[in-house]
């Protein structure tokens, strides 16, 4: 079961609808799920769901036999090895908002994806594991947000297993990311031994109750702080101690703070169990902010609105396997958008046909008629669109591309079936387009042998695997020794290719890059030649 998004406004004509825009931007709540990996994301998105109640019962496990897997964790690769490889749009309808919950892939051989979500969301659910605390891709994360302005809700995770003492997390979040937490709630007793949680907005106490693996909403009682004494005694006393303790160093919740990117509120939870869900879903719709103007690439702020404009953060095939579409994630930035509406393709200039627009929920979807400022909305066989691409109705702009990582991984791809080549070509074309690989050519490999180049290793694995089931064409992959990638000219062509360990290979689009072994062949290069241009790739990349 789950439950279906409303056309909120009148579909009579544009300019009624357009009159709309803003107040309906107001109800909607865009948010990414982001951690190290093996926080939780998946399972905390799954419970998120749950507690929205537009699903019945969460799969809270990834990977373990006859247990259900998560409604964002859809692909074969993603049940089988219980991560995420791949971003996932979920959106619902809790209480007056509408919730875009895009889930992100935690490995960092994924991070270039968990970038292109962050340009789409307005606030950033953090979750870190009570065990662990801030690890290295939570701290990547962390940097990547505060440098986009995005606010970060910040969850505690997995207190229900042995774990960091409470007050010691709080010292770890101020001191590593320069972030003021701001606890809404405070755990009542231990990690390990997860009896509730005190609300400090009020000074109550919500105990949970577990449910059978978890696959429902816990049930929670609420309790005064006078009945959480006589019941809980030490525990209680120990929690409201800290909590005052809190209150006497500042670390209260301001709502100004939090959007200037200054504090960051906490809750502690376990997804798991589904212990303290509905206190971050609540959190969120009431604290996250609603969307705003966004920059175009000039630096002027598009009101929400005035007319339809969007930009493409993402471009999925294989999600239907019946119809090999091809399906890109647009975030809504201003305007009203209708389906079946014409609108201009930025890039080109060509009328782009919105006839195919969809709703996401994990894997499954559903027509949309009407969208407004904030939300995610997938076209359907949208061929012409890339990662980046800005649509527009009436009124031109663009917004600002987005960052392409370097890469420092490099393999030769190779059909193993040579009567597959129409299906090879299509396919590296495909993960191209979308941002699985970057691919690349020369002249040394020949044109029927593209040199994939990725930031993680892990993302072979993914090209090889949608290869060989999603397009029917296996490939081999021959590695290749270059872990540098800088961007040079066609001067630079004849000096880069005599060099040992290194060498130039050009992208679709022209892009001439110089790859090398290492930094010393590099440097020796330039010695040699210190007039060469050789530039470093633009790389907000998280390292």
């Amino acid at each position: 079961m789950r439950a279906t998004i409303e056309p909120a406004s009148s579909t009579a004509g544009r300019s009624d609808a357009e009159r709309t825009a803003a107040g309906e931007a107001a109800r909607r709540r865009t948010f990414a799920v982001i951690s190290h990996p093996d926080a939780g994301k998946s399972t905390l998105t799954e419970a998120l769901a749950l507690h929205a109640r537009v699903i019945g019962q969460a799969g809270a496990v990834h990977g373990k036999a006859g247990r259900r897997g998560t409604v964002s964790d859809w692909m074969e690769m993603e049940r089988d090895r219980g991560i995420s490889i791949t971003s996932a749009a979920l959106q619902f309808s809790y209480r007056d908002a509408v919730v875009n919950l895009l889930d992100t892939p935690g490995h960092a051989d994924f991070s270039e994806d968990t970038y292109r979500v962050l340009t789409a969301v307005d606030a950033a659910v953090m979750l870190i594991d009570a065990a662990k605390g801030l690890e290295a891709q939570t701290m990547k994360l962390f940097a990547v947000c505060r440098h986009r302005g995005i606010p970060i809700v910040t969850v505690v995770n997995k207190w229900d297993r042995p774990g960091k003492d409470a007050l010691e997390l709080m010292d770890e979040i101020a001191e590593r990311t320069g972030l003021t937490p701001t606890p809404l709630t405070w755990p009542v007793g231990i990690a390990g031994d997860f009896r509730g949680v005190l609300d400090r907005r009020d000074g109550t106490f919500r105990r949970f109750t577990r449910t059978a693996g978890g696959a429902t909403i816990a049930p929670e009682e609420l309790l005064s702080a006078a009945d959480a004494a006589a019941q809980e005694g030490a525990n209680w006393e120990q929690a409201v101690e800290e909590s005052e303790l809190l209150a006497e160093t500042g670390a209260e919740h301001d709502q100004e703070l939090f959007l200037s990117g200054i504090t960051t509120p906490v809750l502690f939870a376990s997804a798991v169990s589904n212990f303290g869900v509905g206190a971050l879903l609540d959190s969120l719709v009431d604290l996250a902010p609603p969307p705003s103007g966004r920059e175009d690439v000039g630096g002027a702020v598009r009101s929400l609105d005035e007319p339809f404009s969007a930009f493409v953060f993402k471009v999925q095939s294989g999600m239907d396997a019946a119809h090999r579409d091809r399906l890109a994630y647009i975030r809504i930035c201003t305007g009203v958008f209708e389906r079946g509406m014409v609108v201009t393709h930025a890039a080109t200039g060509r009328p782009f046909t919105t006839k195919y627009a969809q709703h996401v929920f994990g894997r499954e979807r559903e027509s949309v008629e009407l969208a407004y400022p904030g939300d995610v909305v997938g076209l359907v066989n949208a061929n012409a669109l890339g990662v980046g691409d800005t649509l527009y109705a009436e009124k031109p702009v663009t917004y600002p591309p987005l960052t392409t990582f370097a890469p420092e991984h490099f393999a030769v791809a190779r059909s193993k079936e040579t009567a597959k080549h129409k299906q090879f070509r299509k396919g590296i074309e495909q993960l191209d387009s979308e941002g699985v690989v970057q691919v690349l050519r020369s002249d040394r490999w020949g044109d029927q042998a593209p040199v994939l180049a990725v930031v993680g290793p892990m993302q072979f694995e993914v090209a090889s695997h949608r290869m060989e089931h999603e397009f029917n064409a296996p490939i081999a992959l021959e590695r290749l020794p270059y872990s540098l990638a800088l961007r040079t000219d066609a001067g630079a062509v004849p000096q880069v290719s005599a060099s040992g360990g290194a060498e130039v290979l050009q992208r679709d689009n022209g892009d001439l890059l110089a790859v090398f072994t290492d930094k010393w062949a590099l440097r020796m290069l330039q010695q040699r030649h210190p007039s060469l241009n050789l530039e470093p790739l633009v790389a907000a990349q998280l390292a």
